[in-house]
């Protein structure tokens, strides 16, 4: 058959006689399909190609980037056969399974596929490049999961010290000896199964990883583009080997099963350098991990790039030129205080400035800055920290987080004697950070003098531009999410239809909503007479903060993102 195809190909001139013994001597080389080689070669555009291929074979193409197979048809045919044959199950009816093929003349995958399934092939025509994309998409955990569990025999699991389940689940791994562990966590299944679930979130670009431990189960989510994912399942009889392979590489004590413990794990995957934070916490059933994945390559330092609107950005960058006061930058967890602050730095790092960082802990290193790590244990704390900062005159001082009086105590007097502070705190917007620092013991009078500016931040997903459509949006839903009427003419919007480039979810990235409230004299009045945050609230959109609400709106109209993340990241009042 694909003597055929090399004549029809050479006969509509789409390639000469040359390029086609050089196709042919690659193919008898490697093994490959003449298609895959033509395709690896580029000796024709995949695009050109798919249409003679199905203009050739009279046979329908498919586009993969549209089509969500669903999880029985995608099961019907083993991970280890799809990827040998590079064809994908997209559909079935009655007695008939639709199959995307790289190559529909190929008889032996046709005759395989018929019999692994008991079903009738139809084969349909897709593009190498989707088909790839496809099964990477849906196959590869379940094929490395797999892969690792042909190695787990009975027999090894016994060489594991595991073979006792009831037990395990039981007295949740208390009795079981230290030596059995650290076999357990060293076996090759259990390092290759780490391994491969760190270098997927990563690939993913997933920020954290979840590994939680049921009665008959262990549940692992990615946390990607701020939305956790359920991925699939590692063998139950590997959950100890996962978990103590984890307190190991982050130099935990893989005795303790009954306390809290933190660790961090430097690896490489490729050629980038991650950084993990690891948490775990003994749960009924076992210890739950919590993985921050930390991407030192991924880490955008360019103010400008992060989402903010033109005037929010003016007033954020005039605020951190002041020669001296405090910047707050609050926000709950996850939503790229750290990010901003750091690319603060950036901008700010030139060698006629000092600038110092203590933090808990330190995520990224950034050249030319001096940055400690937070040590409780060892009496380092954050206001010790400070004190022996302003012994050694910087010009910048970042502190990690104000979580206590002591500290925010140091911090605003250093703001107020010639040192220019940025810090994170927690509160929902920028006006009620003022109510804040009062409650937690600074007098009035001193947060009135030193606050610059205090900034709130969320991040939301952004549309994926490959499937970005416009839609008409119902009133019910912006009258649920508090947006007034006509705030979108004709009621249009976007949204993601979903595809390949966004797995399908309609999103790629995030970005932030910015809530930048300058502290001008007015609102020093105010803080200092004991204005309500409503009140501070008022008086900064009156001065023009654009609330973090009307920022996502802006965002909204201009296609990054949607209704639902407004909805999602914001209140409505």
């Amino acid at each position: 058959m694909e003597e055929r195809l090399a004549s029809y190909l050479v006969d509509s001139g789409l390639i000469s006689e040359e390029q086609l013994r050089e196709a042919m001597q690659e193919r008898r080389e490697t093994g490959q399909r003449l298609v895959s080689v033509l395709n690896r070669l580029e000796m024709i555009p995949e695009s050109k190609l798919l249409a003679q291929l199905s203009n050739l074979y009279k046979m329908e193409v498919v586009d993969l980037d549209y089509i969500i197979p669903e999880k029985e048809v995608l099961e019907m045919i083993p991970a280890e056969k799809v990827y040998h044959y590079e064809v994908l199950p997209i559909d079935r009816k009655g007695r008939y399974l639709t199959v995307a093929m790289v190559d529909p003349t190929d008889i032996s995958a046709i005759e395989d596929l018929r019999f692994i399934t008991s079903m009738e092939i139809n084969p349909v025509l897709a593009a190498e490049s989707s088909i790839r994309e496809a099964l990477d998409r849906y196959y590869t955990m379940e094929k490395g999961i797999a892969e690792v569990t042909a190695e787990t025999t009975t027999d090894g699991a016994k060489e594991l010290g595991i073979e006792d389940m009831e037990l395990l689940e039981t007295e949740f791994q208390e009795e079981i000896e230290e030596n059995k562990l650290r076999a357990d966590a060293e076996g090759g299944p259990v390092i290759r199964l780490v391994n491969f679930y760190i270098a997927d979130a990563v690939n993913r670009l997933a920020s954290d990883i979840h590994i939680e431990p049921y009665e008959k189960e262990v549940r692992v989510r990615f946390r990607i583009d701020g939305v956790l994912r359920e991925e699939q399942s590692p063998p139950i009889n590997l959950k100890a080997g996962i978990i103590t392979r984890l307190k190991l590489m982050a130099k935990m004590n893989i005795a303790e099963h009954r306390l809290c413990q933190d660790g961090r794990i430097n690896i490489q995957v490729g050629d980038k350098m991650i950084d993990l934070r690891v948490s775990v916490i003994p749960t009924l059933y076992g210890e739950k991990i919590v993985m921050r994945i930390l991407d030192r390559s991924s880490l955008m330092l360019d103010l400008s790039k992060l989402g903010f609107a033109p005037a929010a950005l003016k007033k954020f960058l005039k605020a951190i030129e002041s020669p001296y006061g405090i910047v707050l930058v609050t926000g709950p967890t996850g939503s790229g205080k750290t990010t901003t602050l750091y690319s603060t730095l950036a901008r700010l790092n030139k060698p006629k400035r000092q600038i110092m960082t203590v933090e808990d802990p330190v995520e990224y290193n950034l050249h030319g800055i001096n940055q400690i790590q937070v040590h409780e244990e060892i009496g380092l704390t954050f206001a010790s920290a400070l004190r022996a900062f302003l012994r050694q005159s910087p010009n910048i001082i970042l502190i990690g987080e104000i979580r206590d009086n002591e500290t925010a105590e140091i911090a605003i007097r250093a703001a107020l004697t010639g040192h220019l502070v940025f810090s994170t705190i927690h509160t929902n917007d920028a006006p009620t950070t003022v109510h804040r620092l009062v409650d937690i013991g600074i007098k009035r009078y001193l947060v009135s003098s030193a606050l610059v500016l205090i900034q709130a931040q969320r991040l939301v997903r952004r549309i994926c531009p490959k499937c970005k459509e416009k839609i008409k949006v119902s009133e019910k839903l912006l009258e649920d999410a508090g947006i007034p009427e006509g705030t979108f003419p004709d009621g249009i919007v976007y949204k993601g239809k979903g595809c390949s480039h966004c797995n399908q979810t309609g999103y790629k990235g995030r970005v932030g909503l910015y809530e930048v409230m300058p502290i001008s004299p007015e609102l020093r009045q105010m803080i200092l007479k004991g204005a309500s945050s409503d009140e501070l609230a008022r008086q900064a959109v009156k001065e023009g903060m654009a609330t973090l609400r009307e920022d996502g709106m802006e965002k909204i109209k201009q296609g990054v993102t949607t209704v639902d993340e407004l909805m999602r990241e914001t209140t409505a009042f």
